[in-house]
This record gives C-alpha cells, sequence and structure tokens, in this order.
C-alpha cells in the first residue's frame, strides 16, 4: 500500500509543475557590471554602461567612464546588452498548468460577480511554466483570474521563490472586469449562424455590472454588521487604491465601459484589449486611460480591417499619446515568454526600437502601478534585470547569460533547458 502512495504523490508533483531549481538567496555582495550597453526602459540607452546594486537596489545608473570605484563582483559585459526585466501582464501564469487536467486549472472559480477571489492564494510559484519565462528575460507578472462578468482580484508577482508569499511584489493590485459584447456570434457547433448579431441581453449584463457597484458603494458607506465579501472586495476601486481592468474590444464597448465605470465610483480604469482603441483615442486620452493591448501575432479581426492592424496597434496608441503596454491575450501561457519578440515586431512597424522596449517595462510598471520599483534601470529602484548577448527583442539575440531579481543572482536553467542539453548531448557526433 505504501508503495502506491509514494508513486500517487510523485505524479502529483509532477503534474503540479515542481521547479527544478531552488529560488536564489538574498543578495550579499555588491555586484557591479560594466561595458554593456543598457536599455534603461524609459527611452534612454547608455553605450559602455556601468550598472551596480547592492542589497537588492540599484546604486549607480551611468557611463563606465566615469570614475568610481567598483564594489563586491565584478561583471565584464562588454558587448552585451543590458535591460530590465520585462514584466508579461494580466496573465494565468501558475493558476494553470495543464490545459487539459482541470486539476491544474485555478484560473476561473464558480460565479459570475467574484470580485473577492484573489488568484494570489492558487499561484504556483513551482510551475514549470514559470520558471521558462525566466530564460527570456520575463522576470515579473500579474496573475489574474478569468471567468464570469467580474473574474476576482490579481496580485503582481517576481518569478522565483518559493511560494506566493514569497513572490508577492504587489498583492491584490487589482479586480478584473469582463465588459459584455454588444454583439454575439453564432455557435455554428449547436446549428446557429456563424456569423455576429446583436446581443439582446447586453443592456441587460451592463446593468447587473452597475446594480453591483450601486451596492457595494453603499455597502462601503452603510457599514453594514453583516459581511459581505464581493462587495467589501470593491472598497479599493472606489478610493483608488486598486485599478480596474476591463476587457473590452469594440468601440461601443470601450466608451460604455469607460463611463458607466467612472460615473459608478471607478477611480483608476485599465482598458485591457482594445482592439478598435485606435477610433476613440480622444476619448481615451480624455478620460486618462492606459492600455494594456493584445499580443500583436494575430490575424485581422475583421474583414474590412487593414491586414496589419495587429501589428500596428501599438503604434497607433503610442502616437496618439497614450500610456500603452502588451498583454499578449489570446497567446497560450507557455508563449508568454515570447513577450519580448511581440514587442520587436512592434518595433518594426515604424516604431523606435526603445519605444517598443517600453511597452513590456516601463509603460507596464506604470499601468501596473509599480514603477516605483521596477520597470526601468534608475538608482535606488529594484536590481531586477538581466543580461543578454545581443538584442532581447529579437529572438536571436535573446541569449540571457545573467539575470537579477531584487539583486539576487537567479537561475536559467529549466526542465526545457536540462531537456536540451541531455538530448543535444546524446546525438553530439552522431550522423
Amino acid at each position: 500500500m505504501k508503495k502506491y502512495i509514494v508513486i500517487l504523490t510523485a505524479g502529483l508533483l509532477s503534474l503540479n509543475g515542481m521547479a527544478q531549481q531552488t529560488p536564489a538567496p538574498k543578495q550579499t555582495e555588491a555586484i557591479a557590471i560594466e561595458g554593456a550597453t543598457a536599455h534603461l526602459g524609459n527611452g534612454e540607452v547608455i553605450e559602455n554602461a556601468l550598472i551596480m546594486f547592492e542589497d537588492g537596489k540599484l546604486t549607480f545608473v551611468g557611463s563606465g567612464n566615469t570614475k568610481i570605484a567598483r564594489k563586491g563582483n565584478v561583471i565584464d559585459a562588454s558587448g552585451k546588452h543590458i535591460y530590465p526585466g520585462f514584466i508579461a501582464p494580466a496573465k494565468t501564469l501558475g493558476l494553470v498548468e495543464v490545459d487539459a487536467v482541470r486539476a491544474t486549472d485555478d484560473s476561473d472559480e464558480i460565479g459570475d460577480i467574484i470580485p473577492h477571489v484573489r488568484s494570489l492564494i492558487a499561484y504556483n510559484a513551482e510551475s514549470k511554466v514559470v520558471e521558462s519565462m525566466r530564460p527570456n528575460g520575463v522576470l515579473l507578472g500579474q496573475i489574474a483570474p478569468e471567468g464570469g462578468r467580474i473574474s476576482g482580484t490579481s496580485s503582481i508577482v517576481q518569478f522565483d521563490a518559493w511560494n506566493w508569499e514569497d513572490a508577492a511584489v504587489k498583492v491584490d493590485d487589482g479586480i478584473h472586469l469582463n465588459w459584455p459584447n454588444s454583439f454575439k456570434q453564432g455557435r455554428w457547433w449547436a446549428g446557429e449562424d456563424p456569423g455576429y448579431s446583436p446581443n439582446k441581453e447586453y443592456t441587460a449584463q451592463t446593468t447587473a455590472v452597475v446594480n453591483f457597484m450601486k451596492n457595494a458603494i453603499a455597502y462601503g458607506k452603510a457599514q453594514s454588521k453583516e459581511l459581505n465579501p464581493a462587495f467589501l472586495a470593491m472598497k479599493g476601486i472606489f478610493d483608488g487604491s486598486q485599478r480596474l481592468y476591463v476587457y473590452a474590444d469594440g468601440e461601443r464597448e470601450i466608451i460604455d465601459a469607460v463611463n458607466t465605470l467612472k460615473n459608478n465610483g471607478a477611480k483608476h480604469v485599465v482598458l485591457v484589449g482594445g482592439y478598435h482603441a485606435y477610433k476613440i483615442t480622444d476619448f481615451l486620452k480624455q478620460n486618462d486611460i492606459p492600455i494594456l493591448v493584445q499580443a500583436t501575432h494575430n490575424l485581422p479581426g475583421f474583414d474590412d480591417d487593414d491586414y496589419d492592424l495587429p501589428y500596428k496597434l501599438p503604434k497607433l496608441l503610442l502616437d496618439a499619446g497614450l500610456l500603452v503596454g502588451i498583454q499578449n491575450s489570446d497567446a497560450a501561457n507557455f508563449q508568454t515568454r515570447n513577450l519580448p519578440f511581440y514587442a520587436g515586431q512592434v518595433g518594426q512597424q515604424g516604431l523606435d526600437k526603445e519605444k517598443a522596449l517600453q511597452l513590456i517595462t516601463g509603460n507596464t510598471a506604470k499601468i501596473l502601478g509599480i514603477d516605483t520599483d521596477y520597470g526601468t534601470l534608475e538608482t535606488g529602484k529594484s536590481a531586477t534585470l538581466f543580461v543578454s548577448e545581443g538584442d532581447a527583442l529579437d529572438m536571436r539575440g535573446n541569449q540571457l547569460t545573467h539575470a537579477f531579481i531584487d539583486g539576487r543572482t537567479i537561475s536559467l536553467e529549466t526542465h526545457q533547458t536540462e531537456l536540451w542539453k541531455r538530448y543535444s548531448e546524446k546525438y553530439e557526433g552522431q550522423k
């Protein structure tokens, strides 16, 4: 009987994706990286840079020609590039390990309006999917729930931790709302016309959101002794301590969502998706709405869209003066590691390469509200960065040699790199 228990336990550990690397210990020695080209994440570039950090914080960011004493371990990165850690917003990383295995999927809980459900406590810091982000420079992420009308509450984590408590960077940073669609597509598998038709329930669905928000405000003012976790969870949306991430793509949906949410007490609204946001940029700018756009590796959504609309959407929004980041929705969790290449593609659509970098560093940090510590390489901020052999927005150059989270030297080994080494050695020299 004991034998079967051991086998079952081992199987469950494998299913849950136990990571192979031990999280790095706290930084104890000062580190200086010199000779590389530093991309600061705010549009600035420093050739022959000197980056120094101690106790997890950046102590110097500037030219390597500066006469300043190098402390601790000095890394010669001549000919290489330094970047702030990339940030993946609004993803279910650590909540889903194997899509086909329900026991490993904690992304969608039962209920339609559940803002009190916290994704952080379900986050698996030892996920093999999460582990695979680091070799491409994706070191931070916003772990968000999905499904229903109000999916729950997200948190921001770093990707080298023992558990969710250690991983947390910003706890319960925002609530995620899926705005109703004014049109719906027919279910071809149910014999319906696969085309689009007006959603007759649109008004009722939006009214339900409004009523919930009004009741949550009333609950907060009344200071009721009867505990209502859903209403209580909305407090941060109304006092401005949390952001409300609303998922919408069409013009009508975006306008309705922004007006409705702001008129009902939401202080900070972030648009996620925004496929047709470029058509109403003046409205979005007037309302100070930042946007996390979907993955740029998509086909156009409609027949009359430009063939390259998904590729150039971030540039269109940036040119209009909006704050933009890349969320890469519609991409499977494991594809989040390709986040830098989405930004690199946008850099081929007429956008300056450093502005493209900001889409996954400085801009995203501002949108998520963690720019005080992350997103750019500046003195006093967290030493969360990496060194790459070449251009990190190009898969040919994105070859990391060193990576640090809060000054800790993290491992770049993953289950996949171990398998690559194992089988490359097996077939080496064979014809």
